[in-house]
């Protein structure tokens, strides 16, 4: 694992905090699932108990996952992007794609989320937009081709 700071929102730090320590009562459920199937010792149960033992792999490989990014956490100053007039990570970007109108939050990669307008600062778009102000034209080289959106508000 890196030592390098991950960027997050203070809304998206809330949401892995809840994350792993809702994964934390999990872990104790599996612990007694395992515990339940080997008292009972049957073939029966042996597939109930390989499969806690993979969700007991999934979920401490999750809770070690998101405690290297809670460690790592460097909490983004939305404010200081509106102020700054470019757009940088926690800026809402509104940009004109085809001629439609899109807005885009740059957050780091773990709270990415394209469906609700998150977008990684590492993402092929996201990286495109930083630094950029309001009237820049960019051209963006994505996997389905170049695009060409215009910057038109920053939030």
């Amino acid at each position: 694992m890196t030592d390098r700071p991950v960027p997050l929102t203070r809304e998206g730090k809330a949401k892995l905090e809840q994350e792993l320590e809702d994964l934390r009562v999990r872990r104790r459920e599996v612990s007694e699932m395992i515990h339940n199937a080997q008292e009972q010792g049957t073939s029966q149960n042996d597939a109930e108990y390989d499969d806690a033992k993979m969700e007991q792999g999934r979920v401490e490989g999750r809770i070690l996952e998101l405690e290297d990014i809670i460690r790592r956490a460097r909490i983004i100053d939305e404010d200081g992007g509106r102020a700054s007039g470019r757009i940088m990570i926690g800026s809402v970007a509104h940009v004109d794609w085809d001629g439609a109108e899109r807005q885009y939050q740059i957050v780091g990669a773990p709270e990415a989320d394209a469906a609700h307008g998150k977008i990684s600062n590492e993402s092929p778009v996201g990286s495109a937009l930083l630094g950029k102000a309001v009237g820049d034209v960019i051209e963006i080289n994505a996997p389905r081709g170049l695009i060409k959106v215009k910057v038109l508000k920053i939030d």
